[in-house]
């Protein structure tokens, strides 16, 4: 989350206006995260969330996001519900974008992660996917593998004033990975794509919510699998927690078990999704606009994970036994 676009109080109050959601009493500009604005709303009637979505969110897929969370729901996950308005619709318009307001779920998400909340996230990730089987829109990967070239053609030049030697080795890890080594033929369905720490809610120790779903499309499982090792299973110098790897795929794998062909990928997919968290953040690093109110994400955390991910044999690497995953 974070905050591009400025919102004024009485333009606010006329927006809510729409909503049955009582008189604003007071608003917040939320500034974690990099994709969109977000504020966090206090009216008569509660707490919720007012999202603005900028420019690298497509309006066409909002409905894609919107419906997603309301299937999930009615699947037993919990996640925000999108507040329709007295049109009953759930897409608006504010300050000239996109704009949606949910409701707000209780609870925390963890600044230092332990193995119960890899467990926990575990069990969340692999429920949301067999939730998401009979979810009837689609949305494709615009950030798998093919998308990855022109982030990189946008950051190249700069590269190497993030860290010498930047380009290259971006440069190397994409031509491995565009060089038909990506897998194409494991279980798809819908997955997060985007599950961080910050986007998963915790009362104590145990899973409370999924929010943001806006990179939220259809892909291999086992990449989203792969997108939350890296964003779990890492201490804050980089260091791989073996501990923290596995209770996260035990508890997967009791939910929904790993196909043999889904486990072998998993450290391929793993650099991908490192190499793709990697470019995105080095676009935004580079690219902060001015006066926004936004934390761009240390992208040379992300070069560290792929290094690791590049030394990674197999499965067993991760703390797992293959038998205890398979299908």
């Amino acid at each position: 989350m974070a905050v591009y676009t400025d919102v004024a109080a009485d333009e606010l109050a006329e927006f809510l206006g729409q909503y049955e959601i009582g008189e604003l009493l007071s608003y917040k500009g939320i500034a974690e995260g990099v994709e969109n604005s977000n504020f966090l709303l206090h009216t008569t009637a509660g707490h919720f969330i007012l999202t603005l979505y900028e420019k690298r969110v497509a309006k066409g897929d909002l409905p894609f996001f919107l419906g997603l969370m309301t299937h999930l729901a009615s699947r037993g996950i919990n996640c925000p519900q999108p507040v329709k308005n007295r049109k009953g619709e759930a897409l608006s318009a504010l300050a000239g974008r996109p704009a949606a307001i949910i409701n707000f779920l209780e609870g925390i998400w963890p600044r230092k992660p332990n193995a119960a909340h890899c467990a926990g996230v575990g069990q969340a990730l692999a429920k949301m996917h067999l939730a998401g089987r009979d979810f009837s829109m689609t949305r494709a990967n615009a950030l798998s593998v093919s998308g990855w070239r022109p982030l990189f053609d946008v950051a190249a030049a700069r590269a190497d004033k993030v860290q010498h030697g930047l380009r290259a080795f971006i440069g190397a890890e994409l031509d491995h990975l565009e060089g038909n080594v990506w897998p194409n033929n494991l279980p798809q369905g819908v997955i997060h794509a985007d599950l961080f720490p910050d986007n998963v809610f915790f009362l104590g120790e145990k899973v409370s919510g999924i929010i943001d779903f806006t990179f939220a499309c259809n892909d291999m499982l086992a990449y989203d699998v792969a997108i939350c090792l890296n964003a779990w299973c890492f201490e804050s110098d980089c260091s791989f927690n073996v501990t923290k790897a596995r209770a996260f795929l035990g508890a997967y794998g009791r939910e929904r078990p790993l196909s043999e062909a889904e486990q072998n990928a998993l450290p391929l997919l793993a650099r991908g999704a490192a190499l793709r968290f990697l470019l995105t953040r080095l676009v935004d690093f580079l690219n902060v606009p001015p006066g926004a109110l936004v934390r761009p994400k240390d992208p040379l955390e992300y070069a560290r994970k792929l290094r690791f991910q590049q030394s990674v044999a197999g499965i067993r690497d991760y703390g797992v036994a293959a038998s205890g995953l398979v299908a």
